[in-house]
């Protein structure tokens, strides 16, 4: 396979943007296959990011899955920037993994309506976080 069909990073995050969103709808790889006349095989590459999805395909999942486009490439511009990506051993850069937790985390926080504590909650994770970071050396 060429060089240029190969899935890339973009790729990882626009399947990974796939399974999210399934997993809001709470629809299995197989009924979502099934509403797109495809494999759950399929659906398992393409949340993978082993398989590129298609502009028509990716249409077609926007569609079943009730979103825009767009809401696929969320996300995409720290992975083009390269700062948000995970380089591998061989060099080869890999869009962030996130686990069930992760997505649990992030599809809570977004039925949070009250701007003022979704900030508050915010800074406190970032304020957790930090506390696992290696301390700067002066």
């Amino acid at each position: 396979m060429s060089e240029n069909k190969l899935p890339s990073g973009i790729d990882r995050v626009v399947g990974q943007r796939v399974r999210w969103r399934r997993r809001e709808l709470k629809l299995t790889q197989e009924r979502l296959g099934e509403l797109l006349s495809l494999t759950f095989q399929q659906v398992q590459k393409y949340e993978k990011g082993v398989n590129r999805v298609s502009a028509g395909r990716l249409f077609e999942i926007a569609s079943v899955l009730g979103v825009p486009i767009t809401y696929f490439y969320e996300g995409a511009e720290g992975f083009v920037d390269h700062e948000n990506a995970q380089v591998t051993q061989d060099g080869d850069a890999h869009a962030p993994v996130m686990n069930s937790e992760t997505l649990e985390l992030i599809a809570a926080f977004q039925k949070i309506e009250d701007m003022s504590l979704r900030k508050s909650l915010l800074g406190t994770v970032r304020a957790a976080a930090s506390a696992f970071e290696p301390k700067q050396r002066d």
